[in-house]
């Protein structure tokens, strides 16, 4: 014969347990609740991971570009400055052509020479224009200090503080002072 095992009795049990079901939770019932809940705190940990280790990527890769933003600007700069004068030197190499092939000719016409020398600054008036380089020459306007330099002053018969006479024109770079105008300038008689 088979041994039967006596099912245990769970009347007792029942007895014990509340008649309202809502009245006190189950204790499996919130052991489940607190298994639910845990992969879902758990699920949400590891998305805050994915987004953060996401976001550091993003953070890394930001720092690069502008490193290498800023490398290359640097470079860019430097670039400038090294061949600023590019144009400019380009520009004065006919001048100097030109003034090579009027010291190889021997025995020139003095006319011939003067037309070559006109030629040439012409040529480098040229190179003025396009390197916005302007000549200042200021006879009979009023002294400008930010422009001008006074050499000294003389009697004459200009309005007082006019320049009545320029020793050395001046030049201006975009606007800007390279050299200033070497000037004599008028002051009132009997001073």
């Amino acid at each position: 014969m088979q041994d039967q095992k006596p099912t245990p009795d769970i009347t007792p049990e029942l007895e014990q347990m509340p008649a309202d079901p809502s009245a006190t939770p189950e204790p499996e019932a919130a052991t489940a609740a607190a298994i639910d809940t845990m992969p879902s705190l758990e699920e949400a940990l590891r998305q805050a991971e994915l987004k953060a280790a996401e976001h550091h990527d993003a953070w890394l890769r930001a720092k690069a570009e502008t490193e290498n933003v800023r490398r290359r600007a640097q470079d860019d700069i430097a670039k400038a400055a090294k061949f600023a004068a590019e144009k400019f030197a380009s520009a004065m190499l006919p001048v100097k052509d030109s003034l090579e092939a009027a010291l190889a000719i021997e025995n020139q016409s003095v006319e011939k020479m003067r037309e070559g020398v006109e030629l040439t600054l012409k040529q480098l008036v040229s190179a003025f224009d396009g390197a916005h380089l302007a000549e200042e020459n200021p006879l009979g306007q009023k002294f400008d200090p930010n422009k001008h330099q006074a050499i000294s002053t003389i009697e004459a018969d200009a309005e007082p503080n006019t320049v009545v006479t320029v020793l050395q024109k001046g030049y201006l770079l975009n606007e800007r002072v390279i050299r200033p105008a070497l000037v004599m300038v008028a002051k009132a008689k009997g001073q």
